[in-house]
């Protein structure tokens, strides 16, 4: 392993307070489990290494360049699955110049990525389809997923169900939206069995840039999906009691949008850790994973749902044997020391090697097209 502990390490953080998953589940964990020292980062500072978010500035950061520093860039979102002349990402860059966020305008966001990823000597992203994408602008990539040990503090051992079916959902409260596009095939089922949907979230959010506008209250939301939702603030002491209280766990997500779709398995590896039967939408994250795991659980279309959930609501043993293979597969293939030695891989590939992207020794990931071509 090396050893970092002389090395200048700045950080371009999602929050200030390190408090947001993308801080706290990625590099501030790795940092914290291999005790590495880092500052805040600031572009008038000389860093070996800096590690810049998805939030960070790449106005700024894309054309970073005091010393010999190195630029690991920590971009988990499917960006550049979008069209380069997409209307959202066209406003993503205005916004964030408008409000402070970017110093710099960056007219097309898509293409900052795509500068900022030059500039990196090394990308992290989170599935081969991001991988993909990326390497057209750095040869560096690797595909790392969130650490999650902070989160999972119980496991479900009771599969049974009672007179009221409970279904759990958690994540940020500006997508509790995705639960509409299963809302028709939930009334049907509400009309054989009892049925109750568990939400773990925030109970305030703003709607637009990380949070920062348009203030709403997630009980106002949460009433316009179904009834009845319950609502539980997220907090890391509490979110595994709540979900392995409940019976199934749902993460549907729309197919159609392709930042959306991209998004990776963290969500579902989360909830097999706990011991937890997931139904999902078939994202190729998703379906992927279902399928190393044998779960027939990743729904494409709407009579897809209804027949998945017909079968796990009414079969406790199913939902069982779901559970638990489902945590055997995490704890196998997505253990902690397994996802930090992969952090050591990065910035082994780094250290010692020219800042410029264009002259390093840096090759793709060989199982990028292995994992592409097990999920087609």
């Amino acid at each position: 392993m090396l050893d970092l502990r002389d090395l200048r390490i700045g950080y371009a953080p999602c929050s200030e307070s390190l408090e947001l998953p993308g801080d706290r589940r990625r590099f501030c964990y790795y940092a914290r489990k291999r005790n590495l020292v880092f500052e805040i980062a600031r572009p008038t500072e000389t860093y070996g290494v800096v590690v810049v978010t998805a939030v960070g500035d790449i106005s700024v950061w894309k054309d970073y360049g005091r010393g010999n520093a190195r630029i690991i860039y920590d971009q988990v979102d499917a960006y550049l699955a979008t069209p380069t002349l997409s209307m959202k990402g066209l406003l993503r860059g205005v916004a964030k110049f408008a409000v402070g966020q970017n110093r710099h305008l960056v007219l097309n966001y898509a293409t900052g990525i795509k500068e900022m990823c030059q500039r990196a000597d090394a990308v992290i992203c989170s599935t081969a389809e991001q991988q993909r994408d990326i390497q057209p602008y750095c040869r560096n990539v690797h595909v790392i997923l969130d650490f999650q040990g902070g989160s999972v503090r119980s496991g479900k051992k009771d599969y049974s169900a009672g007179e009221v079916f409970s279904f759990v959902w958690e994540g940020l409260p500006a997508n509790m939206r995705f639960l509409t596009g299963i809302r028709d095939v939930l009334l049907e089922l509400r009309r054989k069995r009892k049925i109750a949907i568990h939400v773990i979230t925030a109970l305030r959010y703003g709607k637009y840039l990380n949070g920062r506008f348009a203030q709403r209250r997630t009980e106002d939301e949460a009433a316009k999906i179904f009834d009845p939702i319950h609502l539980y603030a997220w907090s890391e002491q509490t979110c595994s009691a709540i979900s392995t209280a409940c019976d199934l766990a749902l993460i549907p997500i729309p197919l159609q949008d392709p930042v959306c779709a991209g998004k990776p398995e963290n969500k579902l590896l989360f909830f097999w850790r706990l011991g937890m039967p997931v139904v999902v939408s078939a994202t190729p994250a998703y379906t992927r994973v279902m399928q190393q795991c044998g779960l027939p659980m990743a729904c494409q279309t709407a009579q897809d749902w209804r027949a998945t959930l017909d079968r796990y609501v009414f079969d406790e043993q199913a939902r069982r044997e779901a559970g638990q293979r489902g945590k055997a597969f995490a704890e196998r293939h997505h253990g902690e020391e397994r996802m930090l030695a992969q952090w050591d891989e990065v910035f082994h590939s780094i250290l010692g090697k020219p800042s410029d992207p264009a002259k390093s020794n840096c090759h793709p990931c060989e199982t990028t097209e292995r994992l592409l071509e097990s999920s087609r």
